[in-house]
């Protein structure tokens, strides 16, 4: 008589059906992520400028990729990282902390050079595109680019990460092998007993 074992049954049903869980939400993620990206790819073609976000992350996601401008009255704290400028070359974004109006501040993208040296720049008018940046906060790239640097690459929605349907091929693939492992398990059990 073949008995199968019920703890271990139960405990492989249960993974299994976490793992067809995690694959359904990485789908319902996808299907987010990409209502997501069109909502950023609609913003930047409006035209109409929105107010430069405050530290909300809510405030932050809702302006995203849409024009702003901002008058950086102070600068401070640049920081320079490997970027790239309008014509696709590599080189250096540069990245200022301005005081902005409302006694707030707004990292300023105000340009890339070759080098990861920038030109001493004091602030100014700034419009741009409003785009991520680290820690959850927002940075304006300025376009056209502050005097003396050259203009960034535009920001693109399109380079933000868009993987769900893989991370959920991979869970459905994990249900599918633990399925095929405990029905092999239990057919090596039922001979050696037989």
């Amino acid at each position: 008589m073949r008995r199968v074992p019920i703890v271990s049954t139960v405990i492989v049903i249960a993974a299994v059906l976490t793992m067809i869980g995690l694959g359904v939400w990485q789908l319902e993620r996808l299907q987010w992520k990409q209502s997501l990206l069109a909502h950023y790819t609609a913003a930047m073609a409006d035209k109409a400028e929105a107010p430069f976000p405050s530290a909300n992350t809510q405030e932050i996601e809702a302006v995203l990729f849409r024009h702003s401008s901002v008058n950086c009255r102070f600068t401070s704290e640049w920081n320079s990282i490997s970027g790239r400028n309008a014509n696709d070359q590599a080189g250096y974004v540069h990245v200022v902390l301005c005081g902005i109006e409302g006694n707030r501040t707004a990292y300023v993208q105000a340009g890339w050079t070759q080098g990861p040296q920038h030109p001493d720049w004091k602030g100014g008018p700034v419009s741009g595109l409003i785009a991520p940046y680290i820690g959850g906060t927002a940075r304006l790239i300025a376009d056209p680019p502050a005097p003396g640097f050259e203009a960034s690459a535009k920001p693109d929605p399109n380079d933000i990460p868009n993987n769900h349907l893989a991370y959920a091929v991979q869970w459905f693939f994990f249900a599918g092998v633990a399925l095929v492992i405990y029905t092999l398990a239990l057919r090596k059990r039922w001979r050696e007993r037989a």
